[in-house]
């Protein structure tokens, strides 16, 4: 036995730090699952500016009405060693009471209303009017598979081959692999038959083995539609792909013409042309998981005043609440003991969220508070100003850990006069130029960047030359540094810019 002194964290301060990290989209997502494991909560319809009224804790409930605390609410204590699991079957007493009669006539109106005078149920249809899941690229293959004539071997062949097709459209395995891996026997010329057959599908390009085949694939496609191919110069095309693809890629105009005997102008036209077929045809099918941003603040210029101010994204806890039947429940005294000790934990376990998602929204708009102070150039300049800010400068600024500041930052977004931006994008290192300014890495980017566009593009600048032009700004960079962020702003080295 020993004494000793230990620094723990307690359930209530792991869930404000989960609570603390999640996007606001994730966060609807961990509400939603909390009222459907507590009965006590509820989500109102009410509107977000009216009063909040007290709860059993003292704070207050959004959208309702101020009212007397009484004696009996205001001494109540929460048992903190109830077993809420045990008491689940106390729980059709409390359905015989949610259909009692005396209750229906005194509940609230706006509880009777919406709930029980058979009113759809709206969490039924939103899930009845939600997306359905998008169909997949093999689901899409093996739709059209179905209708392909061919024999039974290479239509077995055909089933196993598709399931090999990456999410970009490219069959990259070797047949000899699949033939191994496959539960079936199948014959390599029944496979190379049914490869043929699956080049054929939409979209074009598919079951390609590599950038040349598949933008091959899509010239033949291409040139069976006499609309679409109108303007083409296929055999052009096909040799620069076929032939020179490697010249293509390394920006040698020159060497094509000469090799070709076509002229430079002939070559960047069918280049042009090239550009608009797709290396990743397997991404023009899917299921579009892609999530929509949903960003936590705005940003936007008070004219009276001259100050960016900041307007909160709405918070679902404004309409989150208590439900008064239970805190009804709670303080009546002929409610069974362990029925009031299975709500007095729930009640505990949805204050104790309610609270962690109000501390959530203050930590987020003070931190945001601080970046609007600090970054007010890049707002009103551009990327080029925006200023370096460490994450323990805000957390020191704020008298909090900066573990919190990561927290607060992390997948959130804000919307400001420039754009939608990450709000982790303000929080970076710097240097210091000449004149004794400080500026972050990604306003050094965004000057780099400047500079390229601005290049005589017949003789682009090379990475030594790039730092000359940063220098006569004041920023001092070595070479390796400009290629690195070069390569970070996917900016081809000098000769594959060139333009002939």
């Amino acid at each position: 036995m020993r004494q000793e002194m230990r620094q723990l964290l307690t359930p209530r301060m792991i869930q404000s730090m989960e609570i603390l990290q999640l996007p606001l989209m994730a966060l609807e997502e961990r509400i939603e699952q909390e009222m459907e494991s507590n009965p006590t909560l509820e989500m109102n319809e009410a509107d977000p500016d009216a009063p909040r009224d007290a709860t059993i804790d003292g704070t207050m409930e959004a959208g309702a009405l101020p009212r007397e605390k009484g004696e009996a609410e205001s001494q109540l204590v929460v048992s903190e060693d109830s077993n809420g699991a045990a008491d689940f079957d106390r729980l059709e007493k409390i359905g015989e009471y949610l259909e009692n009669e005396e209750w229906s006539q005194s509940a609230p109106s706006r509880l009777s209303a919406s709930s029980f005078d058979g009113e759809r149920d709206k969490k039924m249809d939103a899930m009845a009017n939600a997306p359905d899941r998008g169909i997949t690229l093999a689901d899409h293959l093996m739709g059209q598979w179905a209708f392909i004539e061919c024999s039974s071997g290479v239509r077995r062949a055909g089933e196993i081959l598709i399931d090999y097709i990456d999410e970009e459209g490219y069959f990259r395995t070797d047949f000899e692999t699949v033939q191994k891996d496959s539960k079936i026997p199948v014959k390599a010329e029944d496979l190379e038959a049914a490869l043929k057959l699956i080049q054929t599908l939409e979209p074009a390009g598919i079951g390609a083995r590599n950038i040349r085949e598949c933008l091959l694939i899509q010239l033949d496609a291409l040139e069976e539609d006499e609309e679409r191919s109108e303007g083409h110069d296929f055999d052009l095309e096909r040799a620069l792909v076929s032939e020179h693809f490697k010249d293509l890629e390394q920006n040698r105009y020159p060497q094509m013409s000469k090799k070709l005997g076509r002229p430079i102008e002939e070559l960047k036209d069918a280049v042009k042309r090239l550009g608009r077929l797709q290396p990743f045809p397997g991404k023009l099918i899917g299921e579009g998981d892609t999530q929509p941003i949903t960003p936590d603040a705005t940003i936007y210029l008070d004219e009276e005043t001259g100050k960016y101010e900041i307007k909160m994204a709405h918070d679902p806890v404004e309409n989150l609440s208590i439900s008064m039947m239970y805190r009804k429940m709670l303080k009546d005294r002929s409610t069974d003991k362990k029925t009031r000790e299975f709500l007095a934990n729930n009640v505990r376990n949805a204050r104790w969220l309610i609270e962690s998602i109000e501390q959530r929204k203050s930590t987020i708009a003070r931190v945001i508070r601080v970046v609007v102070d600090a970054q007010r150039e890049f707002f009103e300049k551009g990327p080029e100003f925006l200023k370096p800010l460490p994450m323990i400068l805000v957390a020191d600024q704020l008298g909090i850990h900066v573990a919190t500041v990561s927290r607060a930052v992390s997948e959130k977004w804000i919307q400001t006069p420039r754009g939608v931006f990450p709000l982790r994008r303000f929080f970076s290192g710097g240097t210091t130029n000449a004149e004794g300014d400080d500026m972050s890495w990604d306003a050094v980017k965004e000057k780099l960047r400047i500079i390229i566009d601005n290049e005589d593009k017949q003789s682009p600048l090379n990475d030594d030359e790039i730092v000359i032009k940063l220098k006569d700004q004041g920023i001092e960079l070595a070479r390796r540094t400009v290629a690195k962020y070069r390569k970070i702003l996917s900016i081809p080295v000098a000769r594959q810019r060139r333009e002939f």
